[in-house]
């Protein structure tokens, strides 16, 4: 569904609605997302591979098949410990 990119993230949107977005994500490694908030709940599924994701600064590891919630407006951040690729489900309800 979405290729790895060397040295770069890559993102598509599957569906944005009213109640909320899905979107893939693919990291090279070493590649991340710095610490932001967002105004809604979000769930991200780790489709392949291994990243650190830090909320609210505890850090948690993730593989391909696992999954973690991130709560509304606490500050989070994801890294590539290895080239991987996530789904991130938004709930804006």
């Amino acid at each position: 569904l979405l290729a790895y990119q060397e040295g770069s993230v890559v993102s598509r949107m599957l569906m944005n609605k009213k109640m909320g977005t899905v979107t893939l994500f693919s990291f090279d490694k070493g590649e991340g997302l710095s610490e932001h908030t967002a105004p809604f709940d979000a769930i991200v599924y780790i489709i392949d591979g291994k990243a650190e994701i830090i909320i609210s600064k505890k850090s948690y590891i993730l593989e391909k098949g696992q999954m973690i919630t991130m709560p509304a407006n606490d500050p989070h951040a994801l890294k590539a410990l290895e080239r991987f690729k996530m789904m991130l489900i938004m709930v804006k309800a």
